[in-house]
């Protein structure tokens, strides 16, 4: 991932979440400007801002840097629920995945 990656990586999390990118810069604790300078290139978080980011967004550094999942904060959620199903259960759900990703 490069810095554009993570640009447009950054924008598009935020904006699944349904936030403005001052709203986020405040409800951060920074300037108003913070992550549309971030979005638009200017600059790049620290590495503790990385972590706050995470915070606000919900998700794991991991789960920020990892382009193939759309929406890491809804997927989050689903494998927890899964972890509370039977074996049985897990089978089913298999299936019902095999077949959408097929249709």
């Amino acid at each position: 991932m490069d810095e554009k990656d993570f640009a447009l990586r950054l924008a598009t999390l935020r904006t699944k979440k349904g936030v403005s990118s001052r709203n986020m810069s405040l409800s951060m604790g920074q300037n108003p400007g913070y992550i549309q300078n971030i979005e638009s290139g200017k600059s790049l978080p620290s590495l503790s801002g990385i972590f706050y980011i995470c915070d606000y967004l919900k998700i794991t550094p991991s789960e920020l840097f990892d382009m193939d999942v759309e929406n890491p904060e809804k997927l989050k959620g689903i494998i927890e629920d899964l972890k509370r199903l039977n074996d049985k259960q897990l089978d089913t759900i298999a299936t019902l995945i095999k077949d959408l990703i097929n249709k």
